[in-house]
């Protein structure tokens, strides 16, 4: 008879198969004392994680002194903030600076377009 932990522990791993995957992710180059940064915190920042933009492009933060290694920049990150639009560890685009809101937003969904099966909500 299986042990009541085994078909738990079966039922999660069967549930977790079945959820979609995230399939691009949008990664924010910033710096600390970044002004462009910190008004972006304020403007953006504080609710992009309620928005559609976010459940296309969950946001993840990185310190431009310490680039992860399981990211290929077509090219180095030199302004911050930088907004890398990733899916599995590649490049398929970026915005460099913040415009400030009112224009941030249709480069985003600009973005994001580009790329509609990296970027379908609940993943491809």
């Amino acid at each position: 008879m299986p042990k009541p932990l085994a078909i738990v522990t079966g039922l999660f791993l069967a549930g977790l198969a079945a959820l979609p995957l995230q399939a691009a992710e949008l990664v924010m180059v910033q710096r600390p004392g970044c002004h462009w940064c910190q008004q972006w915190n304020e403007e953006i920042g504080i609710s992009y994680h309620k928005t559609e933009e976010a459940r296309r492009a969950p946001l993840r933060r990185v310190e431009i002194s310490a680039l992860p290694d399981d990211i290929d920049f077509t090219s180095k990150p030199v302004f911050t903030p930088t907004f890398v639009l990733v899916e599995d560890g590649e490049e398929l685009g970026r915005i460099e600076g913040y415009p400030g809101a009112h224009f941030f937003w249709p480069m985003l969904d600009q973005l994001l377009d580009a790329h509609p099966e990296a970027t379908k909500p609940g993943g491809s």
